[in-house]
């Protein structure tokens, strides 16, 4: 038997039949089909990991079967599993996404570590998050400093609803702004923490296919790659209280070139620190 998108269905529909035939299927595209499985139940039938161990022989109707096999195929065609979910875990945080926004990624828990590190739990500190996407960097302060104020800019009006929905799920004070990068703010407002996961990959970086699920213009930022860094350091430095802080997330080999950018902008202390697999990702520099 098969349905109309044309991924058989198991003959017996109990869930747990549903999650063997899921398994064996996904084999092709996962390395942890039986963990996919599972989630893509999850998604489909709104049931948690609790449910899907105690219910095994739970019937699955036509129309659950129907909703099973959609997400099985979309998975099977390669969309990766946080579309197919239409949410991702961050820094703790369970995150709507979509293709509109970049899928959040462990590499940039470490930007929302680093811009946490000496920022005062209490009293007024005022934190920019630009290219926000998702959401999920300005959301994971916000909750980590509730004192804080945070500001988040993004320019694709798409993915700052996706943004203000996770905001709306997760409640912290945020402002959301549309806009491009420091243009749509108040010229008069200051900052102790600019932070950024801009666009950092060259239109012909060898990545690009593995990636043409996820929207291009929060990937590429120019024929060097750096051309989104560049315009956010130009811009910083004003922005900046004395002692603030800009962070940037950037690609493993760029480090050098976002130091030189760094210091040439007249900050100090400028270091880069690497992610959890010892690539150069994050650098920053101090307004002194």
């Amino acid at each position: 038997m098969s349905s109309d998108s044309g991924v058989a269905h198991p003959l017996s529909r109990s869930l747990r039949d549903w999650q063997h035939h899921l398994r064996e299927r996904l084999r092709v595209v996962s390395d942890q089909p039986e963990q996919e499985a599972r989630w893509l139940l999850a998604a489909a039938l709104g049931l948690d990991a609790t449910a899907l161990l105690r219910n095994a022989l739970l019937p699955i109707s036509a129309d659950q079967g129907a909703q099973i096999a959609a997400l099985l195929v979309r998975r099977l065609a390669g969309v990766p599993l946080a579309y197919c979910l239409g949410e991702w875990s961050f820094y703790g945080l369970d995150l709507r996404v979509s293709p509109e926004v970049l899928i959040p990624r462990p590499d940039t828990e470490t930007l929302v570590t680093l811009a946490l590190e000496g920022l005062a739990e209490e009293g007024a500190v005022r934190v920019l998050d630009l290219g926000t996407g998702s959401g999920a960097i300005a959301l994971a302060i916000a909750l980590a400093r509730p004192q804080a104020e945070v500001w988040a800019v993004e320019h694709s009006p798409a993915a700052l609803r996706v943004a203000r929905a996770n905001g709306a799920l997760l409640a912290p004070r945020v402002h959301w702004v549309e806009g491009d990068w420091y243009a749509p703010l108040d010229g008069a407002l200051g900052f102790d923490r600019i932070v950024a996961n801009p666009p950092y990959l060259a239109d012909d970086d060898p990545h690009l296919p593995d990636l043409h699920h996820e929207p291009r213009d929060a990937l590429v930022a120019g024929p060097r790659g750096l051309e989104c860094l560049e315009r956010i350091i130009a811009g910083a430095y004003e922005r900046l209280s004395t002692s603030g802080m800009l962070l940037l997330e950037h690609g493993p080999d760029q480090g050098a070139a976002v130091r030189r950018l760094l210091g040439n902008a007249g900050f100090r202390a400028v270091q880069t620190r690497c992610d959890l697999a010892g690539r150069e990702r994050v650098s920053s520099g101090t307004r002194i």
